[in-house]
């Protein structure tokens, strides 16, 4: 139907991929439309927000492994001791991950992001005046529920309002923000712990979430997918569109909808049905090797670096270079991972384990210590940012913060782990060496679940609804060149389109990738 005949019906839509129902007022895939568009400034503008609240997250996340070694001299904290004090926040971030992401399935996005930033904003201030490790360790338990409540929703918020071709890339860029602030938080340390103690980097890294949670209450858009959903705010969907598309003209019947069920019942028990079981499990097995290498490694480096010799301030600066690669790394990676998904997301942790294991055979040398901790952070930051961008791209709308939620979660416990295994390791005098090569173990069971979710490019993560299958197919296991013999993947989307044929499912054909 035509644009005039759309407007003879009295229904006038100035976009792509509407149609008309028999009561002549004009419905709207949400999803479609975002995908049809370009990335402008709106997106752009949500993408900023976002990493700016990820940006104090990564900071008061791994503030405390900055201020370790200074906090054990003032408190006289054995090596054992301090593994406790760094998985306590990780405990309460893990909690806060399974959790809210739920919750924020039901009452929104927006909602739960403000929540979460107020709350590990008081956390991370009132840990500046804690008097001894008891205290320390209730404190970043709470903190760590605002901490883990964060992440999911800005990834869900952000593949949300993109468009699925340029989806992964930008919740990568996005998620530089925890990077940056991770690194920003070893750099600060180094600076403020000499002339002012441990205690002003919580002070710093306390105020300023407390300064940005106003801002985000009154910049900080619904999820517009998440709207549609619920059927019940097509003014504001309209709105929101609109600021991706200042050109759209909506005519005030217009419905805007997501082709997806609404999902009832605990989200969580989605996560294992109509296909997502094995997905999800070897996505949780990513995360878990993933965080569990990745809080191993920013919370021990800088005491590791000190016992061989750096100072403090050079240990803090050193151990930075984990985050400034992940940094480069998901800029680096975004849109490779678009395109090569789980495949390149394999290959990256491969070459981490070889990075990890070197670092504990050049701890003596600072330039190859320091080149193998870029690397190490390239690969194993910029691959976690990859795999929160792929976990985003799986799920449904109704499930997505569940989704990504509970895979953060699985992952927290991984981190809570990581820790305290390496406060064993040596403690049980463990080499250097021998330590690094356990964690590039990690590395290497996050490579070959990856690889075992490459392998699955012909399956559906879920058939029930079109949007999720072709999503998953195209994050499985995308550019397949001209002319190049058909695999798992297309005999997949065959299977796929039968399956659709016998619901008489027209939409979900329409689509589903084609073979």
């Amino acid at each position: 139907m035509t644009g005039s005949q759309a407007q003879a019906n009295g229904a006038s839509l100035d976009v792509a991929g509407a149609s008309l129902d028999v009561a002549g007022a004009s419905v709207l895939d949400v999803a479609g439309y975002i995908d049809q568009q370009p990335v402008g400034i709106f997106q752009i503008k949500l993408l900023l927000t976002c990493a700016a609240v990820l940006l104090l997250d990564g900071f008061d996340t791994t503030a405390i492994g900055f201020v370790a070694p200074s906090l054990a001299k003032e408190w006289g904290l054995t090596k054992a001791a301090l593994g406790p004090v760094f998985s306590a926040g990780l405990f309460g971030l893990m909690i806060g991950a399974l959790t809210l992401g739920p919750l924020a399935d039901r009452i929104g996005r927006k909602k739960i992001i403000i929540f979460s930033t107020l709350a590990f904003g008081i956390g991370t201030l009132v840990t500046a005046f804690v008097p001894d490790v008891n205290a320390l360790l209730a404190i970043r338990f709470l903190t760590g529920l605002g901490l883990g409540g964060a992440m999911p929703n800005t990834i869900a918020m952000t593949s949300e309002f993109n468009p699925q071709r340029r989806r992964a890339t930008m919740v990568m860029i996005m998620f530089c923000g925890f990077s940056l602030g991770a690194a920003l938080g070893g750099l600060l340390a180094a600076a403020l712990i000499p002339q002012f103690g441990w205690r002003s980097v919580f002070l710093v890294g306390g105020a300023a979430p407390l300064l940005l949670t106003p801002i985000l209450a009154l910049r900080l858009p619904e999820s517009v997918r998440f709207l549609a959903l619920t059927g019940r705010a097509n003014a504001r969907v309209a709105e929101l569109l609109a600021h991706i598309n200042p050109r759209a003209a909506f005519a005030p019947a217009t419905q805007f909808v997501v082709h997806e069920p609404v999902l009832a019942g605990m989200p969580v028990q989605h996560l294992f049905r109509e296909g997502r079981t094995l997905p999800t499990l070897l996505l949780w097995v990513v995360f878990f090797m993933s965080l569990l290498d990745l809080y191993f490694l920013a919370n021990w480096l800088p005491t590791v670096l000190n016992d061989l010799g750096a100072s403090e301030s050079i240990s803090a600066v050193i151990g930075s270079m984990l985050q400034v690669g992940g940094v480069v790394g998901a800029f680096v990676l975004g849109s490779v991972i678009d395109r090569f998904s789980f495949r390149a997301l394999a290959l990256v942790y491969f070459i981490a384990v070889f990075a990890i294991g070197a670092i504990g055979h050049l701890g003596h040398s600072v330039v190859f210590v320091t080149t193998a901790i870029f690397v190490a952070g390239f690969c194993m930051v910029g691959g976690q940012v990859a795999a929160n961008a792929l976990a985003a791209a799986f799920y449904p709308t109704s499930v997505r913060a569940t989704g990504v939620g509970w895979a953060l979660g699985i992952g927290r416990i991984g981190s809570i782990i990581g820790p305290l295994v390496g406060g064993a390791l040596m403690t049980a005098k463990w080499s250097t060496g021998s330590v690094f090569m356990a964690a590039a173990t990690a590395a290497l069971c996050a490579a070959l679940a990856a690889f075992s979710l490459s392998r699955l490019a012909g399956m559906s993560g879920g058939k029930g609804t079109a949007e999720q299958a072709s999503s998953f197919d195209a994050t499985l296991d995308r550019g397949r060149r001209p002319g190049q013999r058909l695999g798992d993947r297309d005999h997949g989307h065959r299977r796929y389109h039968r399956f659709c044929h016998r619901l008489g499912v027209a939409e979900a054909l329409s689509a589903a990738p084609q073979a």
